[in-house]
Formats: structure tokens, sequence, C-alpha cells
């Protein structure tokens, strides 16, 4: 296993996705957001389409809003206690950024590799964030999968990749099993 930590591979090695509950202050100003995302949008792109979006979330409480009447109208009889999390949903962390996948419809590149770039832009603002300082969780869950929500963001061509919550990490972050490398390298033929 790769342990020097003297080099940018320690970035790597070392990068841990924060709970975004546990994310705090500071967060990323504008300007490091903006190189963030500079550096997510390096991400491999069949065709330069670039099939995704970023967006910044400066009004929480309109996102909670939006989540909450969104929740509540897809299901009428939600106990407090779903409204009540969704509502932290929105609030957690310092910064977040909205990642869409926006493939282009007219492309001959299939839209699958188009949805992959997107999920590869969202990992590339990731390791951006760790490698300034801060940690960032990847969150999906109902608001991911709900049009009403993705109408606020995109257009109805476009999936939500994901929330990525930033910010400071409050406590250390914890380090998750990893995989058996055996168990997932294999070798052809």
């Amino acid at each position: 296993m790769f342990n020097d930590t003297s080099t940018p591979l320690s970035l790597l090695t070392t990068r841990r996705s924060g709970k975004p509950r546990d994310l705090t202050a500071p967060g990323p100003s504008p300007e490091q957001l903006e190189q963030m995302i500079a550096i997510a949008a390096r991400t491999p792109d069949h065709g330069k389409l670039a099939p995704w979006r970023f967006v910044i979330v400066d009004d929480r409480a309109a996102l909670a809003t939006l989540i909450t009447d969104a929740y509540r109208a897809e299901r009428p009889q939600a106990a407090r206690i779903e409204i009540e999390s969704l509502e932290q949903f929105a609030h957690q962390a310092p910064a977040l950024v909205v990642v869409l996948s926006s493939p282009s419809t007219t492309s001959h590149i299939p839209r699958w590799e188009q949805e992959l770039s997107a999920g590869a832009a969202t990992m590339n603002l990731l390791h951006a964030a760790h490698a300034m300082g801060f940690a960032g969780g990847w969150l999906t869950g109902w608001p991911t999968f709900s049009e009403v929500v993705r109408d606020a963001f995109g257009g109805p061509h476009e999936r939500i990749a994901g929330f990525v919550f930033l910010g400071t990490p409050g406590r250390p972050l914890d380090e998750r099993p990893r995989p058996d490398l055996a168990r997932v390298i294999s070798h052809w033929p």
C-alpha cells in the first residue's frame, strides 16, 4: 500500500468523505469555490461537451423551502420528522454545490459516457476540496431524484448527480472499510 505522505499522491490516499452534518466553518471562500470548480471541470470529457453543470447554492433557506414543499406535494402524509430531516439536509456544511449531469442530446457521444463524466467531475470537486484543506460529502437521497427539485436547478434532460457539501471537518474524519483488492482486481484472459 502507498504510504508516502510527502508527494501529491498522498492527497489521493488520504482523501475521505466528511459527513455534511459534521462540516463546519470556515468553508471555502467564493474564490476558492470557483477554483475548486475549475479543477473539477478538468475531468475526462469525450467530445469536449462539458456534460455537467455546477450550481452554487447561496440561499439555504430557499433550498429548504424548495425541498420540503416538493416533498409535501409528493407525500402529503409526510411525518414531521421527515420534513425536519429535509430541512437539516438543506442547512448542512458552510458551502453547497449541486452537480448536474447535463448530457448533450444532439451529440453522438453515448449518454452513459456523458453521465460518467459528470460523476468524474463530482469526484474531482471532492479532490480539489481536499487538496485545498477542506472536506466534502457527496449526498444523494430523495431530493436528488425529485423532478421538482431537479427543475429548480436544471431542465428535464438533466439529472442531479449529487449535492456536494463542503467545509472544515468538525472532528477527525472516519476511515471507512475499503474493498479487498483481491476481490475487485482480476486479470484477463
